[in-house]
C-alpha cells in the first residue's frame, strides 16, 4: 500500500479498468457483512443494510429493533438499528427508565463508509455478552447519506485508500449533509432531525474518513461540548473525549483531539488551529442542544481493513464510556436544559497563542510542480519523521450575543415557514391569537448587507451587519412568539439571531426583505434635492461636509440623490428591516 499514490496516478492516466469478475460468493455467516466475507476489500450495497437490520432483529428478538425513520428523494428507506439489553427499544421507554440514548451514524458522506462496517461489527459484539447495552440504548444509523451511497463506483474518493468501491459525498440532491444540521434543507436531514426529536439522545457520533496531508496519526476524535457550549457540561464532554482516546492509544491507535488540517494549506510547517465548528456541522449542532457530540475521523491513507477495525474500537469505547458515565452525563445535561443563557458566543475563534507540539508525520519536500506550477507538498511514507509544528488551541468567543428578555417574534407573514423549520428542530414556539398594536421590540436593520458572489448548498449566503434597537412594532394574529426560556434557546439563537453563522438569515432565506422593491425617478430626486437644500441649510452643511469627506459617496449619483430619497415619507423604512423582532416580555 506504500505506493499507492503512484499507482492512482497511474491508472488515472490510463483510465478506470473493467472489474474483474466476482466470484462465486461463499455462504454468508450469521450477521457478517460482505466487508469481512471479501477480506475488507469491499464494503456492501446498502440492500445489505436492510438484511442486515433484519437478520440483528431476527437473532436477538429482545434487544434489537429494525426501523424506518424516513424514506430518500429516490425513494429508499433509511434504516435505523436500535439495540439495548435493557428492555427499553423504544424513546418512551428509554425515558421512563432513565436511560441514555447513543446515537451513532455512519455515511453521512457515503464514500467514507466505515462507519457502518465498524459500526455493524461492534453491534454483533456487544450483543454476543451482557455489558454496556444494559446501560444504555443504541440507536445505529449504518448509511446517512443513503442515495449518495447507491452512486456506487471506484474512483469516488480519490484520495482515500479502499474500498474497492464506495458511495458518494453528497445526496442525490446533490446536498452535502454535513453541511445541513441547522438549515435542514435535505428530506434526508428532516427525517435524520425527526429521529432526534424522538430520541432525544445523550450523544451523538458522527463518523468519517478525513481527507488531507499523509502523516502517521490513524484517528481524530472532536468533542463538543469542550471549548463550547454549557459550562458544566464541557467537563463531561472532556472526559469522554479523554477517555475515548485514551483507550485507542492503549490499543495501539495514534489518535488526536483536534481535526489535522494545516493552517496553510498543504505546508506542515504552518502546523494546527482548533475551531469550533457551527451548527450546520452535526458537532456544532448537538451542543446547541445540551447534547454531547463526537466528530470521529479516520485517516484516509490507512487501509480500509484498519480504518474499519478503528471504528469498531471507536464505537466499542464510546459504548463503553455511555454504559459508565452516561447517567451522570444525562442528569447535567437535563440541568443545562433548565437554565437559559444570559449570553451566548455565536462564534469562537482561536487566539494567536501557540504551543509547539511532537506531531507523527513523515519526511516531505516542497518544490514548484511543472504540472500546476504551484509549491506542492510530497511526502515519503517509508520514513517517518516527529515534526515539531505550533498548535493554535486556545479559544475565545468572537461574536456574543445577550439573549432576549422574553424570546423573538415572527410577524404572521413569514410564520407558516419559520413555524415549519423551527418544528424540525424541535424549538417550542406559540402563535399569536391576538393582534399586538405598537408591541414594544428590539428591531435589527441591516447597515451593511453582503452577498456572497456565488451559491453555498444551493443558497445564497448574506453577511449582516447592524445593531437591535428598540423599536415598536404592529405583530398580526398568527404571529410567533418563540420563548427563550426553553431547553433549546442555544439553538432558537443560533437560527434566528441574523448575523448568526448559521442562522436562517445567513443561509439568504430573508433576502427579500434585503431588497429595494420601490424607487424615486431620478429626475424627481434632483427637485426634491433642490427642496430640502433651500429649506435646511444644516442639511446643505450635512451634505457638503459628506461630499468632501466620502470619495465612493461623492462618486456614486445614485448614493447622492438617496440621501435625500431617505429623508422623504416616500422612502421604504422596512428596506434592510430584519423581520424578526427579539421582545423582553411576553407579548
Amino acid at each position: 500500500m506504500r505506493h499507492c499514490l503512484t499507482l492512482l496516478l497511474a491508472l488515472a492516466a490510463s483510465g478506470p479498468t473493467p472489474a474483474a469478475p466476482a466470484a462465486p460468493a461463499a455462504p454468508a455467516a450469521p450477521l457478517t457483512t460482505h466487508a469481512e466475507r471479501s477480506g475488507f476489500l469491499q464494503t456492501g450495497r446498502y440492500a445489505e443494510v436492510g438484511e442486515l437490520c433484519h437478520a440483528f432483529a431476527r437473532a436477538h428478538p429482545r434487544d434489537v429493533r429494525c426501523t424506518v425513520f424516513g424514506r430518500t428523494p429516490q425513494g429508499r428507506p433509511m434504516w435505523a438499528v436500535v439495540a439495548s439489553q435493557s428492555g427499553a427499544l423504544t424513546p418512551d421507554a428509554a425515558r421512563r427508565r432513565g436511560l441514555p440514548v447513543t446515537l451513532v451514524q455512519g455515511g453521512i458522506h457515503a464514500g467514507e463508509i466505515e462507519g457502518k462496517d465498524g459500526g455493524f461489527l461492534a453491534l454483533r459484539e456487544q450483543l454476543a455478552r451482557p455489558g454496556a447495552l444494559r446501560h444504555q440504548v443504541l440507536v445505529f444509523v449504518p448509511v446517512f447519506n443513503v442515495d449518495g451511497h447507491e452512486r456506487f463506483g471506484a474512483w469516488n474518493r480519490p484520495n482515500q485508500r479502499g474500498p474497492e468501491q464506495m458511495g458518494w459525498r453528497v445526496t442525490a440532491q446533490n446536498l452535502n449533509l454535513n453541511r445541513d444540521y441547522a438549515k435542514a434543507d435535505a428530506p434526508e436531514m428532516q427525517a435524520m432531525l425527526g429521529l432526534v426529536r424522538a430520541w432525544d439522545p445523550l450523544v451523538a457520533v458522527d463518523l468519517h474518513t478525513t481527507d488531507g496531508a499523509q502523516f502517521q496519526h490513524d484517528i481524530a476524535i472532536m468533542v463538543e461540548p469542550v471549548q463550547s457550549g454549557d459550562v458544566p457540561l464541557r467537563a463531561a464532554g472532556r472526559a469522554w473525549r479523554d477517555a475515548v482516546i485514551a483507550t485507542l492509544a492503549e490499543q495501539g491507535a495514534q489518535p488526536l483531539p483536534f481535526y489535522p488540517s494545516f493552517v496553510k494549506e498543504d505546508d506542515p510547517a504552518s502546523g494546527f488551529r482548533d475551531s469550533v465548528s457551527t451548527p450546520r456541522f452535526s458537532t456544532g449542532y448537538f451542543v446547541l442542544r445540551n447534547r454531547l457530540g463526537m466528530l470521529v475521523e479516520t485517516h484516509s491513507w490507512r487501509d480500509y481493513p484498519t480504518r474499519v477495525r478503528l471504528m469498531r474500537q471507536t464505537v466499542d469505547a464510546v459504548l463503553a464510556q455511555v454504559a459508565a458515565h452516561g447517567r451522570d452525563w444525562l442528569r447535567t445535561a437535563q440541568a443545562a436544559d433548565a437554565r437559559t443563557p444570559a449570553e451566548l458566543a455565536l462564534t469562537w475563534k482561536a487566539t494567536d497563542e501557540a504551543r509547539e507540539i511532537e506531531f507523527h508525520g513523515y519526511a516531505y519536500t516542497r518544490t514548484t510542480s511543472e504540472i500546476s506550477g504551484a509549491l506542492m507538498t510530497r511526502y515519503d511514507e517509508r520514513t517517518p519523521q516527529v515534526w515539531r509544528v505550533p498548535l493554535r488551541d486556545h479559544l475565545v468567543p468572537d461574536l456574543v450575543r445577550a439573549a432576549p428578555g422574553a424570546g423573538y417574534v415572527v410577524p404572521a407573514e413569514h410564520a407558516a415557514w419559520v413555524g415549519d423549520k423551527l418544528a424540525q428542530h424541535g424549538v417550542r414556539f406559540e402563535r399569536l391569537a391576538q393582534a399586538r398594536a405598537a408591541l414594544p421590540v428590539q428591531s435589527f436593520r441591516a447597515t451593511d448587507v453582503k452577498r456572497d458572489a456565488t451559491t453555498t448548498e444551493g443558497r445564497q449566503r448574506m453577511t449582516l451587519n447592524g445593531q437591535w434597537a428598540a423599536d415598536a412594532r404592529e405583530l398580526p394574529a398568527g404571529s410567533l412568539f418563540v420563548p427563550i426560556a426553553q431547553p433549546l434557546s442555544a439553538l432558537a439563537m443560533h437560527l434566528l439571531e441574523p448575523d448568526a453563522p448559521d442562522s436562517l438569515a445567513a443561509w439568504g432565506r430573508f433576502a427579500n426583505a434585503f431588497e429595494p422593491k420601490e424607487y424615486m425617478e431620478a429626475y424627481v430626486a434632483e427637485q426634491v434635492a433642490r427642496e430640502q437644500l433651500a429649506a435646511s441649510p444644516a442639511l446643505a452643511a450635512e451634505f457638503q461636509a459628506r461630499l468632501k469627506d466620502d470619495a465612493a459617496f461623492a462618486a456614486s449619483a445614485k448614493q447622492r440623490l438617496d440621501f435625500f430619497y431617505r429623508r422623504t415619507p416616500s422612502w421604504d423604512e422596512r428596506l434592510n428591516l430584519y423581520p424578526v423582532f427579539r421582545v423582553d416580555a411576553r407579548p
